[in-house]
């Protein structure tokens, strides 16, 4: 098993690159995420591989961070999520992103990544959902998928430890205005939408 990589990059052509590391020059298929963060090309660079093997191939994925790599090895354990997929979800969200579109039971967020429909997403959620705190640890006072505001992320585990399911607090407070209000007027706004 290949678990790191350290040499010059040769050259970059999304998502493929080629690094040289004494002599050896390693393609390497990468998100997104790690491709848009690569210095020029001439210039030393570590990355953390997986190597997949298959009947017709052996891929070489390279990742910026230990967290990357953990959540593609991850989710090249949930049904039906092959490589492409796994990096795709990696192409168009971080770790962390993930994480909260698990723990908010975000369908429609996962559903925008190419390959990902809405059965998917669901099976995605359901299946990461005991082993995503392994994975992508949750940063404090994190807020639902697109929530900018504290004030929202509060009213949302305020409704979640109310009884409310996640995907029931996210189409309540989804057609509120949030911006300039209180934790506490979103709730209340919330349970008006909610008693009708």
């Amino acid at each position: 098993m290949i678990g790191s990589l350290r040499g010059r990059l040769l050259s970059k052509q999304a998502p493929r690159i080629v690094i040289d590391c004494n002599g050896v020059g390693y393609e390497v298929e990468t998100p997104m995420s790690t491709f848009l963060d690569l210095p020029a090309a001439g210039t030393e660079l570590f990355l953390h591989t997986h190597l997949l093997v298959r009947e017709d191939a052996q891929i070489l994925y390279g990742f910026a961070t230990e967290d990357e790599r953990l959540l593609f090895r991850t989710l090249l354990k949930v049904n039906r999520v092959g490589a492409k997929m796994a990096l795709g979800v990696l192409s168009a969200m971080t770790a962390g992103d993930f994480r909260r579109c698990v723990e908010f039971e975000d369908t429609t967020t996962l559903s925008k990544i190419p390959g990902v429909g809405k059965k998917t997403a669901e099976r995605l959620i359901i299946e990461m959902r005991d082993r995503i705190d392994k994975v992508a640890p949750m940063a404090a006072g994190a807020a639902p998928p697109g929530a900018g505001a504290s004030a929202r992320s509060e009213a949302f585990d305020a409704l979640v430890s109310l009884g409310y399911k996640p995907n029931e607090v996210n189409k309540l407070i989804a057609k509120l205005d949030t911006d300039k209000m209180s934790a506490e007027s979103i709730i209340r706004q919330a349970l008006k939408q909610a008693a009708h």
